[in-house]
């Protein structure tokens, strides 16, 4: 079994102890087709989903809470994860003439970057690098226009340690910081699959203002955890479409005990 495939089956060992052995292939292999289709679906979308048929391949549910907050004078953060088809979001949110910015990391191949980069921008996606471009991010916020998070990456050993299928993940805390900073909302959404290609349902399943008194989500843990736990809901609905081939649940006793043992030497 290579590394890739060792991966998946730990993570879903973890997080769905009571599959069996065949149960967890099966949900690896639904996982491996989707990555696949995703990719062509996103090559097509250019070419399938315009203004005048959108409704044929995406359906918007609570939609009124997600228009509210792109319309709104406030910043907001979009919040989602390595589930369902991400990028088809943004490219349908700049159709519907809410183009939002982004933060991405750059791939390592750069003809699949170049290739997502054109996707990404053809329906006026603004990317900020998520590697030196802290500053522009505050600049964005700061003028009250909406960003968007792939809020499921691994974040290191000085990250913000919160409950993830039942297990500790390290996540970044930019994101809750920058939310308490600027007062602003988060809403999660997820784009997910229904059945057949090129068919999505855009769900905003849920949302919180750090400036209200009945906000649960007072520091930094608290509201990274809350976001964290309504991603974990959602790819529950349907894990088939999450990305377990992230390491988010890496083993931090080795970097540890490195760490102790450089220290001792210097």
């Amino acid at each position: 079994m290579d590394s890739g495939r060792k991966v998946v089956d730990d993570n879903l060992a973890h997080a769905y102890p009571e599959l069996s052995p065949d149960e967890r292939h099966g949900l690896a292999r639904r996982m491996w087709e989707h990555l696949f289709l995703l990719v062509l679906e996103v090559a097509h979308t250019p070419r399938k989903i315009h203004e005048t048929n959108w409704r044929r391949h995406v359906s918007l549910k609570d939609h009124d809470r997600m228009v509210r907050r792109l319309l709104s004078d406030r910043p907001t953060l979009i919040i989602t994860a390595h589930y369902g088809n991400f990028e088809v979001a943004g490219y349908v949110l700049g159709l519907l003439g809410f183009p939002v910015w982004t933060v991405a990391r750059t791939l390592d191949n750069p003809y699949l970057d170049r290739f997502v980069s054109r996707f990404r921008s053809s329906r006026g996606a603004r990317i900020i690098p998520k590697v030196g471009g802290y500053d522009q991010i505050e600049q964005v916020l700061g003028d009250g226009e909406p960003m968007a998070f792939l809020a499921d990456q691994y974040a290191g050993e000085k990250g913000c340690f919160v409950e993830f299928f039942g297990r500790p993940a390290s996540a970044h805390k930019a994101i809750a910081l920058l939310a308490l900073q600027h007062n602003a909302p988060m809403v999660i959404a997820n784009t997910r699959r229904r059945g057949e290609p090129m068919r999505f349902e855009i769900d905003v399943s849920a949302e919180i203002d750090p400036r209200t008194a009945e906000s649960d989500a007072g520091s930094v843990r608290e509201l990274t955890q809350w976001y964290t736990t309504r991603l974990e809901e959602a790819i529950r609905v349907d894990p088939g479409q999450y990305w377990w081939l992230h390491r988010r649940w890496k083993d931090l006793r080795k970097q540890q005990r490195e760490r102790r043992r450089r220290q001792r030497a210097a």
